[in-house]
């Protein structure tokens, strides 16, 4: 089932979305439990309940959802009319539960948590794709995650059309502007960073002036530059003078309103923190359906 309901562009863990939704439902069941649902439902109460979409978006968490009810009850039977990736209009069932009333209660609100803050991400990457449609950009996300999260809302990204910038600190080198400061200047930093990177391993540098870009260019040891905060005449000579010799990044100030413009520079890939830190959750519900 989890496999099914997966974006069928993305991979999520299932060892990633066993660790969070225990972890979500440890949170939420503390010491003793739903005390609200042993005190009033029987042990043996069946119920069924249609988790819906109560605004448009992008779907994504499905799998969490499904993982969420089934951890407290393995026998619970799960139809889902959705998968993550899809786009839903308002109202729409993404998925029916049907088990033991108290697990379905007991896991609601960790399974529409999880699915509202995913598809949150999803829809607002989503959106930012929709914008630079016609363009070469690609729309990236960045560290600025959840703790604890990353992953999953790395995924939702993928889940709305867009692509992963690093995972952590451990997976690319990205020097910015204090690891410059600290190295002694750009051909220093750049030196020190090839002689210790793997073969595997890329190198990408921020600069925030075109003098720093032409430093760089000029010693030639960068696969990739980030255009910090740079405005969208600057970084369109940027574009000029690198001519694809490496990809350029624009990063800082990018949001809905300057994303269309900032991709018509001809930059390779825009990251955005906010499609992670300040995406608004997807409005998503559970009703039961006795």
């Amino acid at each position: 089932m989890t496999r099914s309901l997966l974006c069928p562009e993305a991979f999520l863990s299932p060892l990633e979305i066993d660790a969070v939704v225990t972890r979500a439902l440890a949170e939420d069941l503390g010491r003793a439990g739903d005390i609200t649902s042993i005190a009033t439902i029987p042990e043996d109460m069946p119920a069924r309940a249609i988790v819906v979409a109560r605004e448009a978006g992008v779907i994504s968490g499905l799998p969490l959802v499904a993982a969420a009810f089934q951890k407290l009850a393995p026998d619970i039977v799960i139809a889902a009319s959705a998968r993550d990736g899809a786009s839903v209009a308002t109202k729409a069932a993404l998925m029916t539960v049907q088990g033991p009333a108290r697990a379905v209660l007991a896991a609601e609100r960790v399974a529409l948590n999880l699915l509202g803050r995913l598809s949150g991400v999803a829809t607002a990457t989503h959106e930012f794709v929709r914008r630079v449609a016609g363009t070469h950009t690609r729309i990236c996300c960045t560290r600025k995650t959840t703790p604890g999260l990353r992953a999953l809302e790395k995924y939702a990204v993928r889940c709305g059309g867009g692509f992963n910038h690093r995972f952590g600190l451990d997976d690319a080198i990205l020097i910015k502007d204090n690891h410059i400061a600290v190295a002694g200047g750009i051909r220093a930093v750049l030196e020190r960073a090839r002689a210790a990177a793997g073969h595997l391993v890329k190198i990408e540098i921020e600069v925030d002036t075109l003098d720093q870009l032409r430093e760089v260019l000029a010693v030639e040891l960068a696969d990739a530059v980030l255009l910090d905060n740079m405005d969208v005449a600057t970084m369109r000579k940027a574009v000029e003078m690198v001519a694809g010799k490496f990809p350029l990044e624009a990063s800082g100030g990018i949001n809905l309103e300057t994303i269309a413009e900032i991709a018509k520079t001809g930059v390779d890939y825009a990251s955005s923190g906010w499609i992670t830190h300040s995406a608004p959750n997807l409005d998503v519900a559970l009703d039961i359906e006795m």
